[in-house]
């Protein structure tokens, strides 16, 4: 974590303003603080900037993939397997990337669901009515299939 000072005069100077936001595009901010200071040489904004490393922030936010067979028990995995095909023909017809219709952590937790209901579907984070609207036909367990509504 590192620090950034700016001073700005009130009447703006347009030369340290575009360094300042130059700066707040490129780096990673924590937090700003910012204060209006009066003195003999007139009124200027201070800007306190707290920012991280760039290089390394990028990175940290990725999330490691996950091997859902590991995850999943033996079950859970052949249902999670039969959702992702039928997502992949959603994403296909919709013309939309499949992660879209529902993402690899959504499906798993699909999977896990004993019955898959839009009540059901609700429960899990990152689903909402939207997707329940949109693609909840497709996925809905049916008597004739109780994991999926492949029956089509």
């Amino acid at each position: 974590m590192q620090f950034k000072l700016f001073t700005i005069p009130i009447h703006e100077n347009e030369k340290v303003l575009a360094e300042l936001n130059r700066f707040l595009r490129a780096n990673k901010v924590l937090d700003v603080q910012q204060q209006l200071v009066s003195n003999k040489d007139g009124a200027h904004w201070c800007f306190s900037i707290r920012y991280g490393d760039t290089s390394s922030s990028q990175t940290s936010y990725k999330k490691a993939k996950v091997d859902y067979r590991q995850v999943l028990d033996e079950a859970d995995f052949q249902k999670f397997s039969k959702l992702r095909v039928i997502r992949k023909k959603v994403a296909a017809h919709d013309g939309v990337p499949a992660y879209a219709v529902f993402t690899d952590e959504e499906l798993a937790n699909l999977a896990e669901l004993d019955v898959i209901t839009p009540k059901n579907m609700l429960t899990i984070k990152g689903i909402g009515d939207k997707k329940i609207e949109r693609y909840a036909k497709y996925f809905i367990s049916r008597d004739d299939d109780e994991t999926t509504g492949t029956s089509d």
